[in-house]
């Protein structure tokens, strides 16, 4: 027979010893359960860091926006709006620039009407001026770092908040200038001085004629005529801005547009005049050229007459060609006359013309840092108002530069009350008044008729009764 195990058997207690030995103690036991929670924490922890890693990199890769007025389509000014863009990285031998103020052009009308040879279709970033700060520079600039205060005409997108830039046309502004000065100033008087003193060859004892002498580079081209000695200027612009212009007291004798005023200029240069700088094109054409007196010189710098609807117009431009007359060499050479065209965006992002550009920016800064011109601002809007400040340019109604000023708050729109419908309004409010005093007089007349009809009701009972009676 087996011998019976017995706790105080020696076998027994042998395989107790064995089983302590093998078994782990309570300490042992919570140690453990302490190192698993330990690696339970590091195995969270290392997920959340992952986490947090995915979502760090989902809000680096999304871009940041910034706002930017785009042109949806060529035509009316409800295609100009302002939307959230993709901030811009600067590109070799670009500057990134952070926009302060933006300046207004013509030429910004007549792209938006699609009769500029633009580099790309709709929908893109509109706007040829901006001054701001460089914030960031491409590889291969030299000649600008950040913080640098600047101005620049881009070929278009610089209204925005942040736009890129070949360093070809950027340029640094004077210590005292201010962004809006700088908006106003660069392209306007850039153009006046070229075809002034470059194309002109304005000196002392000439005279000349400019077109929309109220405008910027109107207003330009007077200023800069004052600096030589004995120019008479004569300047045509809206009736309207007469009563203005007089008061600055900046031009000799001023002409209404749409008026006969080539006769008003013979009565005071019985030979006509040196010089006729013309920006409109069309009709007024033939009467500038036969304005000039011999060796005089006709400069086109722009043709608003060419396009006046909302978009290009072949009708529009074959009026246009009709109504000029077309004159050959031979008559230059038999006239002793010179006629000459001046295009500032061609000259720079086609033609290569930077350092010539460069140098009229250098002179026209020199001459505002020695008090000889000051820019005349018209008015200054919001960015999200630049339809407002294009339909005023459209108009005619501006006297100097119109700019954008991308800190300013923008104005709300106030819709228009119709005077038909407060007319309604009223009378409806008088029909359901009229409504509510005729209603209790009738509630009146229905409580005095019922109790004669009662009378009758009963009236009609006892005669029933007396006759059952008889």
């Amino acid at each position: 027979m087996a011998e019976e195990k017995t706790e105080n058997s020696p076998s027994a207690e042998g395989e107790k010893k064995i089983n302590e030995t093998n078994s782990p103690t309570k300490t042992e036991q919570s140690d453990g359960k302490d190192i698993q929670i330990e690696e339970k924490k590091i195995e969270e922890n290392n997920e959340s860091e992952k986490v947090n890693e995915n979502d760090d990199s989902k809000q680096t890769s999304e871009p940041k926006s910034m706002r930017a007025i785009v042109l949806n389509n060529f035509g009316s000014l409800k295609n100009v709006k302002v939307f959230k863009k993709p901030e811009p990285t600067p590109s070799q031998d670009e500057v990134l620039i952070k926009v302060k103020i933006c300046g207004l052009n013509f030429q910004d009308l007549m792209v938006r009407r699609g009769t500029f040879d633009l580099p790309s279709k709709p929908p893109f970033i509109m706007g040829s001026e901006c001054a701001g700060e460089i914030e960031m520079i491409g590889e291969g600039v030299t000649n600008f770092k950040v913080g640098d205060r600047v101005v620049a005409l881009p070929d278009y997108k610089g209204w925005a908040e942040l736009v890129t830039v070949p360093e070809t046309a950027v340029f640094k502004l004077p210590e005292n200038m201010s962004y809006s000065d700088a908006a106003a100033i660069t392209m306007n008087y850039v153009v006046a001085y070229i075809i002034l003193f470059d194309l002109s060859c304005l000196t002392p004892g000439k005279s000349l004629l400019v077109h929309s002498a109220g405008g910027g580079v109107g207003q330009a081209v007077v200023q800069l005529a004052k600096t030589v000695k004995d120019v008479k200027v004569f300047g045509v612009c809206s009736k309207s801005k007469h009563e203005e212009l007089k008061s600055e007291n900046n031009i000799d004798y001023l002409l209404e547009r749409g008026s006969d005023y080539c006769s008003e200029v013979r009565k005071v240069l019985p030979e006509g005049v040196d010089i006729v700088l013309d920006c409109m094109y069309g009709e007024e054409y033939n009467k500038c050229y036969s304005l000039l007196k011999p060796m005089g010189r006709y400069i086109l710098y722009g043709s608003n007459n060419l396009f006046t609807g909302e978009t290009k117009s072949f009708f529009s431009v074959a009026r246009s060609w009709w109504q000029v007359d077309k004159i050959s060499p031979i008559k230059l050479f038999d006239d002793n006359k010179t006629i000459t065209g001046f295009n500032l965006r061609h000259l720079m992002h086609q033609q290569g013309g930077h350092s010539f550009v460069k140098n009229a920016v250098d002179q026209v800064f020199k001459l505002w840092a020695d008090g000889y011109i000051k820019p005349k601002i018209d008015s200054t809007w919001a960015l999200e108002n630049v339809t407002d400040a294009m339909q005023k340019m459209h108009d005619h109604k501006n006297i100097g530069k119109i700019v954008l000023d991308l800190s300013l708050e923008p104005k709300i729109k106030v819709a228009p009350v119709n005077k038909g419908k407060v007319k309604d309004k009223k009378n409806a409010n008088q029909d359901e008044k009229q409504e509510s005093q005729t209603e209790p007089e009738e509630n009146e007349k229905k409580t005095e008729a019922e109790p004669k009809n009662d009378q009758n009701e009963d009236a009609s009972d006892n005669a029933v009764k007396e006759n059952e009676s008889s």
